[in-house]
């Protein structure tokens, strides 16, 4: 018997990819639902209609209505990608990533309760245990929440409502936190992906601050895998950090790109800082490894190659 996913936000970065990875590494009959926003693009899953065991629904997590639709039938997971992310926008709207990332989560563990689904792991993000010092051990799935923009804690309440769920209502529930992804078809507002395609284009690249704030850089396809693992074999009720290993200043992620493309490294221009910037993030992967034997095989070398040539690719297909 064919088991059934529930992906939601499926057509954005990390969801497209992770549908990708199981529809070429798994059986699973899978349902993509998106509200497609800004961020949510079908062109991230071309080619996902040709497997029989895929379906694509236009739908909103935040608004019940629309949902009921979708659970046409019962889910033996719900992998909740959906989520507004980028930290700038949270901070001039906090609205759209209260209803979006708190509301919507909310009405899927409700589903889950009313025994729609077997299971739902929601993706969340290292982001919601705050800052790091220079000289600060990396965050562990028992570090405390420090969220410090309204995106990270919208994130943080979503966690928090889950653990909730699981802990009065003994809901099979799992949260994975993922320290930064990167790689292809991430939105070009995206530090990584801005950087790119502005240095593609000869234009300047804002860098914010001194350009030391640090990020664990995380490929997208070995994020897909770790989720995979722990779909297959996490412990309900548990917390999994995912991290990449890669620590690297922005400024030298920056230079990386440039170097690899030729360019000068006057294209940088620093800016002043923005407000809720992190300094420094640093995840510990250790749990993951220890009991599902999962751990990034991608290089910070390999990955940012893969993703530059992509979007190179990319803009040459555009023009």
């Amino acid at each position: 018997m064919r088991k059934h996913l529930l992906i939601t936000g499926g057509a954005g970065f990390i969801g497209s990819n992770f549908i990708e990875y199981m529809l070429k590494n798994s059986d699973y009959a899978i349902t993509n639902i998106d509200v497609l926003t800004y961020a949510g693009d079908l062109d991230n899953t071309l080619g996902f209609e040709c497997y029989p065991n895929y379906r694509f629904i236009q739908c909103d997590i935040s608004n019940n209505n629309q949902l009921k639709d979708v659970f046409d039938q019962s889910y033996d997971c719900i992998i909740n990608f959906a989520a507004e992310s980028h930290v700038d926008r949270s901070i001039e709207n906090a609205h759209p990533f209260l209803t979006t990332n708190i509301y919507g989560t909310l009405n899927l563990l409700e589903f889950v309760l009313n025994r729609k689904a077997k299971k739902m792991i929601q993706i969340s993000t290292d982001e919601v245990y705050g800052s790091l010092e220079q000289n600060n051990l990396p965050f562990t799935e028992k570090s405390s929440l420090y969220p410090n923009n309204p995106y990270s804690a919208s994130k943080a309440s979503a966690d928090l409502l889950v653990r909730s769920f699981y802990q009065t209502h003994q809901l099979p529930l799992i949260i994975t936190r993922c320290s930064n992804n990167y790689g292809p078809k991430q939105h070009i507002e995206k530090f990584i992906p801005k950087v790119i395609t502005n240095v593609l284009n000869d234009q300047n690249i804002p860098l914010y601050g001194d350009g030391q704030h640090v990020r664990d850089w995380l490929f997208v396809v070995d994020h897909c895998r770790a989720i995979h693992k722990v779909l297959e074999h996490g412990e309900i009720g548990e917390i999994y950090n995912i991290g990449g290993g890669y620590q690297r200043t922005n400024e030298e992620v920056i230079s990386f790109i440039l170097d690899y493309l030729g360019k000068d490294k006057r294209l940088i221009k620093y800016v002043e800082d923005r407000k809720g910037h992190d300094r420094r993030y640093s995840i510990n992967w250790g749990k993951i490894h220890k009991e599902l034997g999962w751990k990034p095989e991608i290089s910070f070398v390999e990955g940012l190659t893969t993703t530059i040539e992509w979007y190179m690719n990319k803009l040459t297909q555009q023009k």
